[in-house]
Parts: structure tokens; sequence; C-alpha cells
């Protein structure tokens, strides 16, 4: 007779959607801008915690806290915190198991003490004390959920650097595997006896595969690296182009009808000087130097440039009168 399947473990993770009422306004005026935005969170979002059979328990807030917990002053918004001795690492970088766990029940035990009281206020608005109490329990998770990150953001770098995923970037690389980090964080069960690491460390697995295969559906839909010099429109330039072209058609308009009365010698120096006649020749004409065109007409480059100014005085006033008669 074949033995029953062993069935897996129940899920620890206790999820509540609060349905409070938020607090009236005066109690909200006295929160600085911080604990407002906290408490705004807090009330819109799911509110869960990992169980563990030392909540329950009578001495668990003493075990975990060092004592009862109360509020530095009545209009405060932390505890007063007494040392955990439970976590003193005499200077090691890392933390034992036991150390881990008693990180990770403090973790969970903040936020399902947050979870008593939304469950308590349930579609009733929240006192005071209430709002005091939830976002000192609140701050509590936040620091040890930082201090747990903190630990373990090296993790995320070395299996990035381990990890060979060919045309992935390296920056997204780390920023998925970060948000699995936190996601890690918000789920595991010290209970269970495993290292965060082991668990930390598949988590981060599945979401390196996830990048990977975004990148693959991208490379699959746009097969080119990014361009910028692909994406910049050349309207200006175009434009730029066209004004230079209708000037230069202009310009030959002027000397082939001679409209500004010039002289041989002055038309030669123009053409020589501007390229005008390229259109009629099969090879690419460049512009010439004054010195080049001197030679051409037997004369010095500064005599040259003085023809070429008298020149353009006459074609600028021949244009002047096209645009006044028109």
């Amino acid at each position: 007779m074949r033995a029953p399947a062993k069935s897996a473990p129940p899920s620890a993770l206790r999820c509540i959607t609060p349905t409070v009422q938020p607090p009236r306004e005066e109690i909200l005026a006295d929160l600085c801008l911080e604990d407002r935005e906290l408490l705004a969170q807090i009330l819109s979002s799911p509110c869960e915690y990992v169980a563990n059979p030392l909540f329950t328990k009578a001495g668990a807030e003493r075990t975990l806290f060092g004592g009862r917990s109360r509020l530095a002053s009545p209009t405060s918004t932390y505890f007063v915190e007494t040392r955990a001795a439970g976590l003193d690492r005499q200077g090691r970088a890392t933390l034992t198991g036991k150390q881990e766990q008693y990180l990770f029940q403090r973790f969970n035990y903040a936020r399902y003490r947050m979870l008593k009281i939304l469950h308590a206020s349930q579609a009733k608005s929240l006192t005071g004390r209430d709002v005091r109490t939830l976002l000192a329990w609140a701050h509590r998770a936040l620091m040890a959920r930082s201090e747990i990150v903190q630990l373990n953001v090296p993790l995320v770098l070395a299996m990035a650097k381990r990890t060979r995923l060919n045309g992935v970037d390296f920056g997204e690389l780390i920023s998925e595997g970060n948000m699995a980090l936190l996601r890690a964080v918000d789920k595991f069960d010290c209970a269970r006896g495993f290292k965060f690491s082991t668990y930390a460390c598949r988590a981060i697995l599945k979401s390196f595969s996830r990048v990977a295969m975004r990148t693959s559906r991208y490379r699959g839909r746009f097969p080119t690296e990014f361009d910028p010099t692909l994406e910049r429109g050349d309207l200006i330039e175009q434009k730029r182009d066209d004004q230079v072209a209708e000037c230069v058609s202009e310009l030959r308009d002027i000397l082939n009808r001679n409209l500004a009365d010039l002289s041989d010698i002055e038309q030669t120096v123009i053409r020589e000087r501007f390229a005008l006649d390229q259109a009629s020749s099969p090879d690419p004409v460049s512009p010439k130097t004054l010195e080049q065109v001197g030679a051409l007409i037997g004369v010095t480059k500064e005599r040259v440039r003085q023809i070429q100014n008298k020149a353009l005085q006459k074609i600028r006033a021949a244009l002047e009168q096209g645009i006044l008669a028109a």
C-alpha cells in the first residue's frame, strides 16, 4: 500500500485589508508630514505578517523588545527602545541563525501588533492613542526590515555578478534583485528552520529570470539597439538646407539675368568663390579660395576680395529692390 503524499505546510502569512475610517483632522494635524504619509500608506494597503507561535504567548513582547512597550511621550509616535541583547553581533558582519530568527520575529511581531490595532478598529475611526501606537509599531517594523535588507543587499550584487545574462542591463538586474529581496523579507517564515539567504537566493534568481524573459521579448520586437540619433528629428536641418538652396537658386538667377549689373570679372569672381556653376558640371565643384580666383583672373587675392565685396553690395541692392517691388 502506497504511503499518502505529504501535503505542503500551511502558509503562515496573515493578511487583512483595512476598513478603518481615517482619524479626525485635529489628530492628523498633530502628526508630522512623514507620519501622515506613513499612516495613509498603512490604511490604503493590505496589512500582513508571518505568524509565529511566540506571538500569542504572554511574554512575547518582553522576550522580543525587553519589556512592555510605551511611547516616548504622549505626543510621540516612537516607543522607548531598550538594547536588544539578542542582536549583539560582537563585531561580526553577519548574523547567526538564532540572531536572524530573533530579528525576523521582531519584524513580524511589530506587523502583528499593527494588524491587531487595525482589526480592532474595523469600520471605526482611529483614536489619537491608536494612531500613535499604530505608527510606533510601524516604525519598529520598518527599522527591523531596513536592518534585514542592509545585511542582505550584498547578496543581490554577488548573485548578479555570478549570473551571466547576455543582453541584460546590469543596473536593471540589480534593481529587480533588490525588489525581490524586499518581497522575500516580507514573506519569509523563520519558523521553518531555513536560513533567509537560501530563501532570498531563490527569489532573486526568479527575478533575474523574469528580467531575462522580458528582455528577450523586447529583443524579439525591437531587434536593434537604441540609437538616439535615429530618434532625433531633422526638420531644422531640412529647413536650413531648403533656405540655402533657395538663396543659391536666387543668386544664380540674378547672375544669369545680370539683374545686379555686374561686370564679367565680378560675375566670374562670384561664380568661382561660391561654386555656382556646379549644377552644369558632372563633377562636384568646391568653392575656390581668394588666391585661387586671383590666379585665375590674374590679380592679387586682396584685389579679389575687393571685387567680391563690391559685387555682393550690388547683389544685395538688387535683392532689396526685388523685395520692395514684390
